[in-house]
Formats: C-alpha cells, structure tokens, sequence
C-alpha cells in the first residue's frame, strides 16, 4: 500500500523518501537543509558583490592624480579663495598666474595676472597626434590639448622661485577630500602648482573656485594680453 501511494503522489514523494525515513512522507529535514545551504551561498557571494559595486579599482589617472596631491599636500600649497586671493595680490605682492589658454586669458583675467598655460593645443601631425585628435573627437572634443612641454621654462622667463604666486584656472579644484572625492578634485591649477613645487617654487598657492567663481563674485577683471 506505501508503495502504491507513493507512485500516485509523484517522484517528490520518491525523491524524499530515498533521503529520509520511510515513515515521514513530509521531509521537513531535507527543506530546512536545502534553505540553510542556500542562505550560507548568498551570505558568501553578497558581500564580494557589494565589495564591486561600491569600490571600483581606481584608473591610471586617478592613480596619478593621488600621487601629485599627496605631493602638494607635502609641500604645503594652501587654497585661497577669491577674495582672499584679491587681497593677497593687493597687499602682499602676490602673483595670480592664469594656467589657462591664451585665448580663454585674453577674454578676462584679473588685472595684473600672468599667463603661462599649462595646457596647450595638440600641435604637430605624427601618426600618434592624429590618433590623440580623433580621441578627443569621439567625446566632441575638437580642440585637443596636451601638457605644455615649455611651462616652467615660460614660468622660469617671467617669474622667479621666490616669487609669491597663486595659481589660477577656470574652476579650480580642489584638495579637500569629501565622502564622494576622497583624494580632492584635481584642476588645472593645480597639476601647475605640482609642476611648480616639484622645480623649486616655494610659495606656491591655489586659487579655490577658480576664475569662475573669481567672475561670479564680481571681482575686478580686464581683457586684452596685458
């Protein structure tokens, strides 16, 4: 009769009465096991998944960029805001070198700054310039720059090393790190203040929010190349 009923209730019934006793026709035992292998799969493979998700492997840039910072930090290079930086230049004889393109400098700039661009146009036509080109072009980038091979040569031209100098770019940077940039951000401003600490500047400030912010504030600014 065991043996009848169990044909008519399924291959599950078979299936459980091959892994526990023949007289338990419910297999409690082999449900309670099979939840507890499952729950210990998910308790392994969970925390390898959020470990991905939510700490990525930093890129080469971001890598680099760690380095510099923990250099100025070294260096102690200080950030200024604007206005602070407008009193430094008035009353301490501070220098606010423009990091930027010519042509971004000659639109406005403060009164008195120096421009030496850290940055330039991707000039010559090898095969890898052009490759370098194209890059830029895929994102809509159809002015392509490189680090200015010249800039401290052109900053050793204009400005000694005891000069007291703030650097300045559009937006700045920064070196404070936040819950979402935890090694800062990094500008323009300052891969030149890197640049400048490492050829022996030693008064070297940042300029915190930049010249954007420089302009939205309303501080006094002039064109031209002066």
């Amino acid at each position: 009769m065991l043996a009848a009923r169990s044909a008519a209730t399924g291959s599950s019934v078979v299936k459980s009465n091959l892994a526990c006793s023949p007289r338990i026709s419910s297999c409690s035992c082999c449900l309670d096991f099979t939840s507890a292998k499952l729950r210990h799969a998910r308790a392994v493979r969970s925390p390898q998944i959020t470990c991905a998700a939510t700490k990525p492997a930093k890129s080469p840039a971001e890598e680099d960029w760690k380095i510099k910072r923990q250099v100025l930090v070294e260096k102690r290079v200080r950030s200024a805001d604007v206005k602070e930086a407008l009193r430094l230049q008035k009353e301490n004889n501070f220098v606010i070198l423009d990091v930027r393109p010519e042509a971004e400098f000659k639109e406005a700039h403060p009164p008195g700054a120096v421009n030496v661009q850290v940055y330039r146009l991707i000039k010559e036509w090898t095969a890898w310039d052009i490759a370098r080109r194209a890059g830029f072009a895929f994102f809509g980038i159809f002015s392509g720059t490189e680090e200015n091979p010249e800039f401290i040569q052109s900053v050793n031209e204009k400005l000694d090393k005891d000069a007291k100098i703030i650097v300045a770019c559009s937006t700045g940077g920064t070196l404070k790190p936040t819950q979402n940039l935890p090694d800062g951000k990094q500008s323009r401003s300052l891969i030149a203040a890197y640049l400048l600490v490492l050829n022996g500047y030693k008064n070297v400030f940042h300029m915190d929010g930049g010249l954007y912010e420089w302009s939205k504030e309303g501080l006094p600014s002039v064109n031209g190349a002066e």
